[in-house]
């Protein structure tokens, strides 16, 4: 979860409080580890209005990563998310709460482009890759966090 969409009380014991989000892109982002026969796939809901990321998740893609981002996506109270039409989103959201379309997620897709950029391990045809999925995710997860969520590393 974006721990810029909190504050911090107490260093000891850190408050977080959730300001809402009304709308959120989600979408996947295909990677490698090894080699293409063993992919990983980031997931991903960024802000419709802000732009900013709240939660991501690593895994295959499979209903049940995308279950698992919505139970870190379930107390923001989002009432409409904005999908490529993949069907584990017809699987798994809301019709009502559910739009299909290209021009709504345009946010994130420009957001998945800059990680290609940054990130060499991410792009398609590259000789940078990451050998295991620890190393894999520990990377992408430090980029985001540093350059998302602006925490000092």
């Amino acid at each position: 979860m974006n721990p810029a969409l909190g504050t911090a009380g107490d260093e000891s014991l850190p408050t977080v409080v959730l300001h809402k989000v009304k709308e959120a892109e989600l979408d996947e982002m295909w990677s490698f580890v090894g080699s293409k026969q063993h992919p990983r796939w980031l997931w991903e809901a960024l802000d419709h209005r802000t732009g900013r990321i709240v939660a991501y998740i690593f895994g295959r893609r499979a209903d049940r990563v995308l279950v698992k981002l919505k139970a870190l996506l379930a107390p923001f109270g989002i009432r409409r998310f904005y999908t490529d039409g993949w069907g584990a989103y017809r699987r798994h959201l809301d019709p009502q709460r559910h739009m299909v379309g290209k021009r709504r997620t345009q946010q994130l897709e420009r957001k998945h482009l800059t990680l290609r950029t940054r990130i060499k391990r991410l792009v398609r045809r590259t000789i940078c890759f990451s050998k295991s999925i620890q190393l894999h995710e520990i990377v992408i997860g430090l980029f985001i966090n540093r350059f998302e969520f602006g925490l000092q590393m």
